[in-house]
């Protein structure tokens, strides 16, 4: 069974395949409706359990993934589950990580890795990716 968000959710950007995910930053509440089936956090340190199954990448706030493979796992694991989940990418603020996060996903969707900041910050935020090295981490970024 197919367990996706609703499009007009708030933080709910669509992939060019047509899968939903949504981000969100940890200061604010978990919004209200459908709770993820999974979520891939990206803190500095380990987050507190949730209801729904997680997963943690250790992820400095202004930085990029301490173990670089772990993450290209993770948003590979993220997208692949998105086509039939609500999956949900978290880090403190909502912008940065999270952002940098779904910039690699829709590398992995099929977005030039030189177009998708670009296309993160028109779809999900204008605010996405915020320092130059994940900028950089994303242009770099390959599906393969």
């Amino acid at each position: 069974m197919q367990s996706v968000w609703d499009a007009d959710e708030s933080g709910v950007m669509q992939l060019p395949s047509g899968r939903l995910l949504r981000g969100r930053g940890f200061h604010k509440p978990i919004p209200r409706g459908a709770t993820p089936d999974f979520a891939l956090y990206l803190l500095g340190k380990k987050p507190a359990p949730v209801k729904w199954e997680a997963r943690w990448v250790l992820w400095p706030d202004f930085r990029l993934p301490k173990d670089r493979d772990d993450a290209r796992d993770a948003l590979r694991e993220a997208w692949l589950r998105s086509e039939t989940e609500r999956v949900e990418i978290a880090c403190t603020g909502g912008h940065g990580r999270t952002g940098t996060a779904l910039a690699c996903i829709a590398v992995f969707d099929g977005v030039p890795a030189d177009k998708a900041v670009t296309f993160v910050r028109e779809h999900y935020n204008p605010r996405a990716v915020e320092t130059p090295w994940q900028r950089l981490y994303v242009a770099r970024f390959t599906a393969g």
